[in-house]
């Protein structure tokens, strides 16, 4: 077991220390049982049977059955808490992946991928959880069970013996073997799993844009690529464990009828009883199937030390927007926004994605960001809301480093409506109700009013209990906007950030939800980021954004009169002269 996965093991096992004991002592109790019942059958045999003595049989037979049954109780025992423990160590290593991600910036997130962390909150776990329980009810009465096996097994007999001490290195050798070169297998079977993971999420979310190029047939062949290769992958595990079990039946049997042959030769001689041979079979049988119960939890093994690394690697990733350890309280100036110097480099990026910006804004406020494909707009909007920290400079939301702000304080001043609208699955009312759930119905309908949404869902089936499926699958894009727009005015925070978030709206929906979230959001301070320049030709103030940097603060009229960057990106929007 590496090392990764026994220290997994180790922390997530302490709280249940008190039912890993009571487990091991239930399958010591089990093993030891099990280990006695030879030495019963062989009195029998050689007491009962042979010497015709039936009330022999009569008076050690109820015995047999009594250990028969508690071994059973125990056993069965042993099973129910070991499988409630394993169930319990599932349950928290998933519970402390997903508290993990949930710390993460947008930077460890793309790092990963989401259909990584997918992979390795669900697949990943249940592979850690499937090897505790195998530890539980394989692992450790194996031991026990080969241990006194041998043991007794030269109780009966010393030179039969050394066939068990002969065969047992055979076997581990056998098994290291083949383990050695399944885990790197299953290594590369988790990380199949992650890519298939990505292909089939980007085809679903992606089938209208697939169907539109008419590209079904390259996606196919791309699916049909990534399964191909992960068929091939199990396809060389399948054979290693195929060639595995063979090979031990070989041995066992051969060496079961090497017992039996020099057994049989014993007895003639008279220096060995047909119920210690018998006896000797079983206990044979019983060291065998200990290291069958090892082969099997050590194969598993392979696989869980692949996922507990890859479960590892989460946990063991620092946020780099971690929580303060002594977190702020409310800021001294409520509603301001200040970015002083700021620069921001995407880990491994050549060149900054931000230069030295240096932006405020105070309540009462609207300034939109505007600029080129790539020139950082979004970026400095998720600055300010900490979906990550800065690399040079600050940003203060409330007079009040965000990285010094408690998280709930910052979530509390800052409302974000990000660039692709994300709705839940559930109902309209539950969706707004996100960020504050003891909205009344009232207020949730104000909030519509004013993200132009009442309309629409006035309509559909329910109103405000009508269905919204996973990510709004079933309301358009512009609908899906307005929602996020409603959920967030609902919340009356100090400062909106809007980013992008008009923009599948027309031009009479966007003016109308415009002039409604003037009058709305008077006393708070507003960011908008937008393609259209008549989106934010109204803002008190427009930042032109070119390659990172700013080259225009302004209004429209002064943009226009002084700022090429500014006129060019007007004159390409409305495709003729600019009056």
């Amino acid at each position: 077991m590496r090392d990764v996965l026994n220290r997994l093991l180790r922390e997530r096992l302490r709280p249940y220390r008190g039912q890993v004991a009571l487990v091991v002592l239930l399958q010591l109790a089990q093993t030891v049982a099990a280990l006695y019942l030879p030495t019963l059958n062989a009195d029998i045999i050689d007491n009962g049977v042979v010497a015709g003595d039936t009330g022999y049989i009569l008076a050690v037979g109820p015995a047999m059955l009594g250990v028969s049954m508690f071994q059973i109780v125990c056993n069965i025992a042993a099973v129910y808490f070991a499988a409630r423990t394993a169930m319990a160590v599932g349950r928290d290593v998933r519970a402390a992946v997903f508290n993990q991600v949930q710390d993460f910036s947008a930077t460890e997130v793309s790092r990963f991928g989401v259909p990584s962390l997918t992979t390795r909150t669900t697949n990943d776990v249940q592979h850690i959880q499937t090897v505790t329980m195998l530890v539980f009810t394989l692992t450790v009465p194996a031991p026990i069970m080969a241990v006194g096996g041998v043991l007794l097994a030269l109780r009966q007999d010393v030179p039969l013996t050394y066939l068990l001490l002969l065969v047992i290195p055979v076997l581990t050798v056998l098994i290291g073997v083949v383990v050695a070169r399944l885990r790197p297998l299953y290594t590369v079977m988790q990380t199949m799993t992650d890519r298939i993971g990505l292909v089939l999420r980007e085809q679903i979310s992606g089938v209208r844009v697939v169907r539109a190029f008419g590209r079904e047939r390259h996606e196919r062949a791309r699916s049909g690529q990534v399964n191909v290769e992960l068929n091939d992958v199990g396809l060389r595990v399948g054979k290693l464990m195929a060639m595995l079990v063979p090979a031990v039946t070989l041995v066992v049997n051969g060496a079961s009828v090497a017992v039996l042959w020099f057994g049989g030769i014993r007895i003639d001689s008279g220096d060995m009883q047909v119920g210690a041979l018998t006896a000797f079979l079983n206990y044979l049988v019983l060291v065998f199937i200990s290291v069958v119960m090892a082969m099997t939890v050590f194969t598993m093994l392979a696989r869980a030390d692949a996922a507990a690394a890859r479960v590892g690697e989460v946990l063991g990733t620092e946020p780099t927007a971690r929580p303060p350890d002594v977190a702020a309280g409310p800021g001294p100036r409520p509603g301001d926004v200040d970015l002083a110097g700021v620069e921001f480099r995407y880990p491994g990026a050549e060149k900054p994605v931000l230069h030295d910006i240096t932006l405020s804004a105070r309540p009462g406020e609207w300034l939109a960001v505007i600029g080129s494909t790539g020139s950082g707009k979004t970026t400095l909007l998720g600055l300010v809301a900490r979906l990550f920290d800065v690399t040079g400079g600050a940003v203060r939301v409330d007079g009040t480093d965000v990285r010094e702000l408690d998280p709930l304080e910052l979530s509390d001043s800052v409302g974000y409506v990000p660039q692709r609208s994300h709705l839940f699955a559930g109902t309209v009312a539950s969706n707004l109700r996100f960020g504050r759930p003891d909205a009344t119905d009232d207020e949730l309908w104000r909030a519509m009013e004013i993200a132009q949404a009442r309309e629409f869902v006035s309509r559909m089936p329910g109103g405000l209990a009508a269905e919204i499926t996973q990510g709004g699958g079933n309301v358009s894009g512009g609908q899906r906007q307005r929602l996020a727009i409603a959920r967030t005015v609902l919340r009356r925070p100090r400062v909106y950030l809007f980013d992008d978030s008009f923009s599948a709206l027309d031009q009479s929906t966007d003016a109308a939800l415009r002039a409604a979230l003037v009058a709305e959001t008077a006393s708070a301070t507003v960011l908008v980021v937008a393609q259209r320049s008549a989106t934010i030709r109204d803002a008190d103030r427009i930042v032109v954004l070119d390659d990172g940097r700013v080259v225009g603060i302004g209004t429209h009229d002064e943009l226009l009169a002084d700022n090429e960057t500014y006129r060019e990106i007007v004159r390409s929007q409305l495709t003729g002269q600019v009056s």
